[in-house]
């Protein structure tokens, strides 16, 4: 009876057997798709890499022409579609030094104090967001409030700011441009601010106010060092975004507070626009920022992640 029951089950089984080879396991099904997918990925990443570089490749490979080659021999490889010249840094740095210099003090004042007054006003804006509840006008609305300064064209205020400087006297000052760019820089900071004070856990404050500490106290000594990633996020963007800002540049300044973004604009010319210095001029003014970049680079993406993922 026993081997009846032996032979049966291994009848079973080699009957099963074969249907079960003909049957790939699900892993070995997804395997081929997998691939292709990855495939796409990789090929999506890299058409994404060349078109970010691609801009920085050309600014660097036109900084190194003469105006002739660029209009009469396009190409981006040197030595082989043009011969290199240092003539263009030479012009810069020699005949237009004062300017290009005075652009850059011009653009790091106004980048400094708009960072500095966004961030401060912002992050006790966040702050009182984040621990405070308020009645009259609740919270969420003010969020809305200071997110919908955002999605505000910035042409609407033109004349308005245009006009109030004008008023003030302050008209081709930098501090016309420190007001103007700190205002619309603020609600980044604000909103990261917001999201990094209520990741903190509260009871860290509700203990210091349990020793005698105020609520700015507590705020000073407690949250703020905890906070000092999402701080330098919002410092790093408040400061980029000040340092790139053209339109209220063009029209609140004309002579000594132009920024770099405004003489980069002024190379043209009767012979059209001289694309070697525009490049030349692009590639000085991204050196500051993105040195200040990798500099503050491992607080940027933990302050920027400061309440992505809730438990």
């Amino acid at each position: 009876m026993a081997t009846k029951n032996a032979i049966s089950s291994r009848e079973r089984s080699e009957r099963v057997a074969p249907n079960a080879a003909a049957i790939p396991p699900v892993a070995e099904r997804r395997r081929k798709p997998l691939k292709i997918t990855d495939g796409m990925i990789w090929v999506l990443i890299v058409v994404a890499t060349l078109w970010v570089f691609f801009p920085f490749y050309w600014a660097i490979t036109t900084s190194f022409k003469e105006h002739l080659a660029i209009v009469s021999q396009p190409g981006f490889i040197p030595w082989l579609q043009f011969r290199p010249t240092l003539l263009n840094w030479e012009r810069e740095f020699v005949n237009r030094g004062p300017e290009i210099m005075s652009g850059l003090t011009n653009s790091g004042i106004i980048a400094i104090g708009a960072m500095i007054i966004a961030c401060a006003l912002g992050t006790l804006a966040g702050y009182g967001l984040a621990r405070f509840r308020f009645h009259r006008w609740q919270n969420k609305d003010v969020t809305l409030w200071f997110l919908s300064q955002r999605f505000l064209p910035p042409m609407v205020t033109v004349i308005p700011f245009f006009l109030v400087m004008k008023f003030l006297r302050l008209l081709d000052n930098p501090i016309a441009l420190i007001i103007a760019n700190a205002t619309f820089t603020m609600p980044f900071a604000v909103l990261i601010m917001r999201d990094a004070f209520k990741e903190l856990p509260i009871e860290l404050e509700e203990s210091a106010l349990v020793d005698g500490c105020s609520h700015f106290s507590a705020f000073w000594r407690i949250a703020l060092p905890l906070a000092a990633p999402a701080i330098a996020a919002a410092a790093i963007i408040s400061f980029a975004f000040s340092w790139n800002e053209f339109l209220f540049a063009l029209i609140l300044t004309y002579e000594r507070a132009r920024p770099m973004s405004v003489i980069i604009a002024g190379v043209e010319h009767t012979q059209g626009i001289q694309f070697e210095f525009v490049a030349t001029r692009l590639l000085v003014a991204i050196l500051p920022p993105a040195l200040l970049a990798l500099t503050v680079q491992r607080w940027i993406v933990r302050g920027l992640t400061f309440g992505a993922v809730k438990g």
